[in-house]
């Protein structure tokens, strides 16, 4: 396929991380917080490094969970994807991980979802000494949709971004766009044209029957046309849980801390 000429990373064996995790998945320990809106309040998890000190700045990474994780419990957002990029490092995790909860039937789209999460990072930022030039923006699924927006909107707040198994218009089958003139008004370019200055590592299982592989492929093949600072890693044969190999790639977290805001 012509998309797959550039030089993509496609991840030909699944590598095992289990026996190198510093510590289990599981035992992963988020801490309770809220905040209210103009709509409503709402509640939401926030990993707190065992290290942390008010003294200095530290990274923070916003976490957006799938479609299946949403509801009002304050836990399922934190079952997938995170903790496994969290438990490489143990007690040892450098950064403050802001982890909102989507309310059922909705999308992060919805205005009253996209105030919430805007708030909920901007309060963890504030209260746990966020360094404004280290924003790290994350998610699967859905949360992958929700990566592409949340960039979309605040392009340069993030100093990085690594969207997985999502992508730009939902449930689209497209076919591939030619060019990358924004007059066309096609979504894709436009999305490519906001972002192209982020550095991005989209992740996506090549086998997804839930959210197509070409969404993945169309933004990375866009935006190296424009020169982003783009790396793409497919998983063949993988379903939709591409997230159980991206948070386990053991050169995620470094690479996201290896950039930040000028």
């Amino acid at each position: 396929m012509p998309l797959l000429a550039f030089g993509m990373i496609l991840c030909q064996s699944i590598l095992s991380t289990s026996a190198s995790a510093a510590t289990d998945p599981a035992s992963v320990v988020f801490a309770d917080r809220q905040v209210t809106t103009s709509t409503d309040t709402y509640n939401y998890e926030v990993y707190i490094p065992a290290h942390w000190d008010k003294r200095k700045k530290w990274p923070v990474i916003l976490f957006l969970h799938g479609s299946g994780e949403r509801g009002t419990d304050n836990r399922a957002q934190t079952k997938n994807g995170i903790r496994l990029l969290i438990a490489q490092s143990g007690d040892k995790f450098p950064c403050v991980v802001v982890c909102p909860q989507c309310r059922p039937n909705v999308w992060y789209s919805a205005p009253a979802m996209d105030e919430m999460v805007r708030k909920e990072m901007d309060q963890a930022v504030q209260e746990f000494n966020g360094d404004p030039k280290r924003l790290y923006l994350t998610g699967l699924s859905m949360g992958g949709y929700g990566t592409w927006q949340f960039a979309q909107e605040e392009p340069h707040k993030w100093a990085a971004i690594a969207p997985c198994c999502g992508g730009i218009v939902y449930g689209s089958h497209n076919q591939t766009v030619v060019g990358t003139d924004v007059t066309a008004g096609d979504p894709y370019v436009l999305a490519a044209h906001t972002v192209v200055g982020m550095p991005t590592w989209v992740f996506h299982g090549g086998a997804d029957p839930t959210v197509p592989v070409s969404e993945a492929r169309q933004m990375v093949a866009l935006l190296f046309m424009l020169g982003g600072d783009i790396k793409y890693t497919e998983y063949p044969g993988v379903g939709h849980n591409s997230w159980d190999y991206a948070y386990k790639e053991p050169g995620l977290l470094p690479w996201m801390l290896s950039h930040k805001l000028k």
